[in-house]
């Protein structure tokens, strides 16, 4: 699998579990944009509408050589393709707090997937202790390596 575009985000703001690969509904041009350029990644969320599963908010820009007469919203809602045990999962996770968010976009042979994991979201003081964390394994990680320079 070829990643196209990666929503690094989400893994700040969400303590992201279990992910599942959902196939998306394009149209067209929308396709070939994919494979060639990333796709943008506002602030992509899944909605649940009648027992099937949405993204919003994702922005594939139109395809510059495509006819002209096609003119498909870069914005618009795009279905996603699970099974219905996969929409019950996730809505169960709906229901238990927890948030759906879309982690990437990748291509997956001929197809174009989206990524989904459930989270849980992170308050301001989580951020800071995980970017905390983070900064702290890199400095010891500087120190173990100068100390191995220093040894030899």
């Amino acid at each position: 699998m070829k990643v196209l575009a990666t929503n690094r985000r989400a893994r700040f703001d969400y303590d992201l579990g279990e992910s599942m690969l959902a196939g998306i509904s394009l149209e067209g041009h929308e396709v070939k944009v994919s494979r060639t350029a990333k796709p943008a990644s506002r602030v992509p969320f899944i909605v649940i509408k009648h027992g099937e599963a949405y993204l919003m908010g994702s922005h594939i820009t139109p395809y510059t050589q495509a006819n002209n007469k096609l003119t498909i919203d870069p914005t618009r809602q795009r279905k996603l393709l699970l099974h219905r045990r996969q929409i019950d999962d996730l809505i169960a996770g709906k229901e238990s707090g927890r948030s759906i968010v879309p982690t990437a976009f990748v291509l997956a042979g001929p197809f174009v997937k989206v990524e989904l994991a459930l989270g849980v979201g992170r308050k301001r003081y989580d951020k800071r202790a995980v970017l905390k964390a983070r900064d702290d394994q890199r400095q010891t990680a500087r120190e173990l390596v100068q100390r191995a320079r220093h040894r030899n």
